[in-house]
């Protein structure tokens, strides 16, 4: 029973470093995924980096190749831009049930304000303090919405959008946070059309500076 416990924990730990490197870069899409060199690389046994292996795959961020060799994946454009599609159909409804939900989540939602706004009017954040405000906003919208499967979808989702995080995207720094502050003010004000339109717009800019980004790198 001690040593199961143990594997899971190993395996877990293994499955968030995993994760961790694909989502800031270190492994990029197509890079093979050795059990063994990862198990050298993180000091466990293959056991564990194999269960990390197969749960980056149940969450997509993995694949097999032809051969059945695991390889991170390679989210195409056109796979990109159908994610974001479903993911405004989804925050869009999120954010109009937030603002429908009463007061229950407004601290929650004034201390996220707070830390956008120290953002602006502060140092620039490194993309990880700003990619960590970012999924705590639409997590708690989502969680506002009081509905676990579309928290659960929209996590996955947004998982898969990562890379292309607003903080790898400098041009979206200062937008983007005024687009977060206009959602949460919405929805604090109980306007449900005013807090789906602002996450509409918000998701839209976004999908509009990863294409801009993508075709225009520099």
């Amino acid at each position: 029973m001690v040593v199961t416990e143990v594997t899971e924990t190993l395996g877990g730990s293994a499955f968030k470093r995993l994760k961790a490197m694909i989502l800031d870069g270190t492994l990029e899409p197509g890079m093979r995924l050795s059990e063994k060199k990862f198990a050298d690389l993180l000091g466990v046994s293959r056991t564990p980096v194999r269960e990390a292996i197969s749960q980056l795959i149940s969450e997509g961020l993995a694949v097999r190749s032809p051969g059945g060799t695991p390889v991170v994946n390679r989210i195409s454009l056109n796979d990109l831009m159908e994610i974001l599609h479903v993911r405004s159909l989804l925050e869009c409804e999120a954010a109009r049930k937030a603002a429908l939900a009463g007061d229950v989540s407004d601290d929650e939602l004034k201390a996220i304000r707070q830390r956008v706004e120290r953002f602006l009017q502060g140092q620039r954040p490194s993309a990880t303090e700003h990619s960590e405000l970012d999924i705590d906003l639409h997590n708690l919208i989502a969680r506002m919405g009081g509905s676990k499967l579309l928290t659960e979808l929209i996590d996955r989702l947004k998982l898969k959008t990562r890379m292309y995080d607003q903080g790898s995207i400098p041009d979206r720094f200062v937008p983007g946070c005024h687009e977060h502050i206009a959602i949460i003010d919405a929805i604090l004000d109980r306007d449900a059309e005013a807090a789906s339109d602002a996450m509409k717009l918000h998701l839209k800019n976004v999908r509009e500076s990863i294409i801009s980004h993508i075709y225009h790198p520099f």
